[in-house]
């Protein structure tokens, strides 16, 4: 199998005319490179706009740690090979791989419909998780401005908010979230799988490079807004050597939190990464896949609740035991994401001010 240049998913043929190895942007030129230098053979990302009833999702999980979620998009640009949330494509009789991709889905309504929600008469507020399907970030972002329009109704209200990104075009709404932050209402994850920028280009093609995610950490802590490291998914044999080191290069930039989190392969999720390593790593792709599936149970996923999160056997107790002398080193530790509640008020509807 060949790749595609710019697309995680191994799919089609592979486009090489645009191989330039020292691109640091998001993923938008590649769309307009077009124009400029005339036909090339790659899948172009479209935009659907829909418009749903509701936006505020509600989940029980036992191993999250957010009872509710905003999604701006479906489908992420970044192309990360990895993501758990390819599967959900399917939902729209679309491909988990290239398709999730490239056809995507923007809310531009929803932050007009969390106003509608968040100003119902029994609503509790609780925060609310940006980031836990798709990237809010993902280059469409600067066009449709969603994700910040959901921030400044969350500012307005005082309502609390957590963001998980790869990009750093969050740094685009650093005054808004450091204004969310004066009132303890906001913290940003920023996941960081490597240091190494080729590696990344290959595993999450149109995301921003490790140094420029490690560069956001360190402005964001100076604008005063909690942010936390992940280095996530850890991948065995492929992205493990890099742990003590990312955790390092964030502890230089002042961050204090940081998480990690097992590579997870659900559904259509494990036969795209298979051919993804067999694509870029035949050498060791066996190796990756035996050592995942140890720490599964044998599978190449545990589904199941209370276990989904917590990988087993030696090559998991190994890296928590790395992490944990990482981070005692570093005077790191767990992120303090016990944001405010009590400040909640609500939105005015249709015009009409609040008379509290």
């Amino acid at each position: 199998m060949t790749a595609i240049k710019g697309r995680g998913a191994i799919s089609g043929n592979a486009s090489t005319r645009f191989n330039l190895p020292a691109r640091e942007e998001d993923g938008d030129w590649l769309d307009s490179a077009e124009a400029i230098d005339g036909p090339v053979r790659h899948p172009a990302t479209t935009v659907t706009e829909e418009h749903p009833r509701s936006i505020l999702s509600f989940n029980a999980s036992p191993d999250i740690p957010f009872d509710r979620s905003v999604n701006a998009y479906r489908g992420c640009e970044h192309g990360c090979i990895y993501c758990y949330a390819r599967p959900s494509h399917a939902w729209h009789d679309l491909s988990p791989g290239l398709d999730f991709e490239t056809k995507l889905f923007a809310k531009p309504g929803a932050a007009k419909i969390l106003r509608q929600t968040l100003g119902k008469p029994a609503y509790r507020p609780a925060p609310i998780a940006m980031g836990t399907n798709t990237d809010p970030y993902q280059p469409i972002e600067g066009r449709y401005r969603i994700t910040r329009q959901v921030l400044e109704l969350c500012l307005e209200t005082r309502h609390p908010v957590t963001i998980t990104t790869k990009s750093d075009r969050v740094l685009r709404d650093i005054g808004l979230l450091a204004e969310l932050a004066r009132y303890n209402l906001v913290c940003v994850d920023i996941s960081v799988t490597s240091l190494d920028a080729h590696l990344s280009r290959l595993l999450e093609p149109r995301a921003a490079a490790p140094a420029k995610r490690i560069a956001a950490l360190g402005r964001l802590v100076q604008a005063g807004v909690p942010a936390h490291v992940s280095v996530a998914p850890i991948i065995p044999a492929i992205t493990d050597s890099f742990l003590e080191g990312i955790l390092a290069e964030a502890a230089r930039k002042g961050v204090r939190g940081a998480t990690w989190i097992m590579i997870r392969l659900p559904h259509e999720v494990a036969p795209l990464f298979r051919e993804w390593l067999e694509t870029h790593f035949p050498d060791r792709a066996g190796k990756v896949m035996a050592t995942i599936q140890s720490i599964r149970g044998g599978r190449d996923n545990d589904p199941q609740f209370f276990t989904r999160m917590k990988p087993d056997g030696v090559w998991a107790d190994l890296i928590r035991r790395r992490f944990r002398v990482a981070t005692r080193r570093l005077g790191m530790g767990a992120p303090d994401a016990a944001l405010d509640c009590t400040q909640f008020r609500k939105p005015s509807l249709d015009g009409q001010l609040s008379l509290l």
